[in-house]
């Protein structure tokens, strides 16, 4: 059977649904195809599941410290299958929310795997989407006048060890633990490691973390890196940078232990009762038939696509974590709102690369907009950086969360901020005012003429601003 559609989308996920949805509100008819749940990595296995389990921790931690408020507690206790039950009742109450939201746009959603076919009886271009169900019912056949791909990625592994689920994990198999592990050694200190890193150790679990490069959190400011890693061995938390894993072992079937080369050709063995690999994400286009078009693959294996999203077929679009760049939800959906007001031909203004806003959900928090002061300088821009501590703001000292920093990066010939880098308590909820200055290219003196309520943690973006031209009232 087949069935025609203006636009057939392959994915449910941020980037998928967001799309779908889109399409339906400027009038297109759709088809969403989803092999597994609507959602997709970030509302199952990703970012919802994991900002969960670290609330959790954060709670925990506040618990303990409670006395500093003048609040005394016998004893802080982690129930960890409640917290995991907790994890699934959030997953669930926003998963309900996704195909209530489907419904309501009437998106035809097909439950089966979905595979590009080249030109045939059904449609003399490719780009027919032949759907694959698990159980007994006959292949559909979706004709769009246009396709989106939104695969996502899925987490990369080390050949020489693979994923086993119990002493070599992915961080979806991490979700799933029963019981927190005493010990936990981290593979990879990007955004992904440093979440769990953080989050394993306000639970109370040991972790060591291994990173190749000679940083923690490499692509961002080197203020943000030294920081962080000074915070986390606050918390216990064991750092190895530049190191290379030259190979592990099983030890009694219950801990593994990793043979690492570190700076200088030093050898160091570390042992823990699991290893969590987080060193980036593989795009997800096997088995898709893009063999079967004229789509092509960058040398990482990540889907080519223009600046409006299409790949060399042009009614064949792409967008999310499987095109590469900012692999992140938020930019996933962003994407695929350009992509379908292409297709429709009511598209924006083009969105400069700069103007990702990244975020890391540890405690304390990380968000960041624009060039480093690293990357602008790189570029030959004479800069004017002023950076204000949180511990010179009134609603930190209140809340006990005085660690962190506000940094704004100025170019000194147009005035216009061209970088700003948080990181302390809430900080993923101030960077969009940080954002929008950075669209409405906005000049370090107008934040600090801008009126921010006292006291509040915001004030620490004014003061940073008015410090660009040692204006500031604090610190």
């Amino acid at each position: 059977m087949a069935k025609n559609y203006d636009l057939v989308i392959l994915g449910g996920g941020m980037g998928g649904y967001v799309s779908a949805i889109r399409a339906s509100q400027l009038g297109l008819t759709v088809a969403l195809v989803e092999a597994d749940l609507l959602g997709g990595t970030c509302l199952h296995r990703g970012c919802i599941p994991t900002k969960s389990l670290l609330k959790s921790a954060a709670i925990y931690q506040t618990v303990k410290n409670s006395s500093l408020f003048g609040i005394e507690v016998n004893q802080a206790l982690i129930n960890f299958s409640e917290v995991q039950g907790r994890k699934l009742t959030v997953v669930d109450q926003l998963h309900k929310g996704v195909k209530q939201l489907i419904k309501k746009n009437k998106i035809d959603v097909f439950d089966g795997f979905g595979r590009l076919l080249g030109p045939s009886i059904f449609s003399p271009m490719s780009g027919t989407v032949s759907v694959e169900y698990k159980d007994d019912r006959e292949n559909e056949m979706l004709i769009g006048k246009n396709v989106i791909v939104a695969t996502g990625t899925k987490a990369r592994q080390i050949e020489s060890m693979p994923f086993d689920g119990k002493f070599v994990l992915s961080s979806d198999q991490a979700l799933t633990l029963e019981e927190l592990p005493e010990s936990m050694l981290i593979v990879g200190g990007g955004v992904i490691g440093i979440e769990w890193a953080s989050m394993l150790s306000d639970f109370g679990v040991k972790v060591t973390v291994i990173e190749a490069d000679q940083h923690i959190l490499p692509s961002f400011d080197k203020d943000i890196s030294r920081v962080m890693k000074k915070e986390l061995a606050k918390k216990g938390v064991d750092i190895l940078t530049e190191a290379n894993i030259e190979g592990y072992e099983v030890i009694d079937q219950t801990h593994v232990k990793l043979n690492l080369t570190l700076q200088d050709n030093e050898a160091k063995q570390v042992t823990a009762d699991s290893v969590l690999v987080s060193i980036g994400r593989q795009a997800f286009t096997n088995d898709l038939g893009l063999e079967n078009t004229s789509i092509e693959l960058d040398d990482h294996g990540f889907i080519k696509v223009n600046q409006y999203y299409q790949t060399k077929e042009s009614h064949i679009y792409a967008v999310g974590d499987c095109i590469g760049g900012a692999q992140l939800a938020h930019v996933a959906a962003h994407e695929g709102k350009l992509a379908v007001e292409h297709i429709a031909n009511t598209h924006e203004k083009l969105p400069q690369e700069n103007f990702v806003i990244s975020c890391v959900y540890s405690q304390p928090e990380i968000a960041t907009v624009g060039l480093t002061e690293q990357e602008a300088k790189r570029e030959g821009k004479d800069v004017q950086v002023a950076k204000m501590p949180f511990s010179a703001i009134g609603k930190a000292v209140i809340e006990g969360h005085t660690t962190g920093f506000v940094k704004i990066i100025s170019d000194r010939e147009t005035e216009d901020i061209i970088g700003i880098h948080m990181m302390g308590s809430h900080v993923t909820d101030l960077i969009s005012e940080a954002g929008l200055a950075m669209v409405l290219n906005a000049t370090a003196e107008e934040i600090g003429q801008t009126i921010h309520p006292h006291p509040s943690l915001s004030e620490a973006i004014q003061e940073t601003a008015l410090a660009i031209h040692a204006k500031q009232i604090h610190g």
